[in-house]
C-alpha cells in the first residue's frame, strides 16, 4: 500500500546496530519535522537528545517503513541487527 504524504525528503543516515543499541551520527536539522525510517531487520527504535534503544521501545518490523514525527535537535537509536535509514523529512 502507498501513501502520499506530501513531505519532501532531506538528508537520510545510515544506522547499523549489530545487537546493541546504536544512534544516528548526527542530530536531526532544524527544518526536520518528520522521519522516514525503514530497516531490513525487525528492530526497536527511540528518539531523544541522547537516545539508546532496548526491546521496549518502539518495534519497527523489517520490510513496514514508518513515518514518525519529531522534533528538530533529537537523534534516532535502533536496537537489534539491522541496516536502519533514517531520512529526515519537512513539509
Amino acid at each position: 500500500m502507498s501513501f502520499n504524504y506530501a513531505l519532501k525528503p532531506g538528508t537520510t543516515q545510515k544506522v547499523s546496530p549489530s545487537g546493541s543499541s546504536a544512534a544516528t551520527a548526527n542530530k536531526f536539522g532544524t527544518q526536520t519535522e518528520y522521519v522516514r525510517v525503514a530497516t531490513d531487520a525487525d528492530v526497536h527504535i527511540v528518539f531523544g537528545g541522547s537516545p539508546t534503544a532496548t526491546a521496549n521501545d518502539i518495534f519497527l518490523p523489517v520490510d513496514q517503513p514508518e513515518i514518525f514525527k519529531v522534533s528538530p535537535g533529537e537523534k534516532m537509536a535502533a536496537f537489534g541487527t539491522a541496516n536502519v535509514s533514517v531520512t529526515e523529512m519537512s513539509a
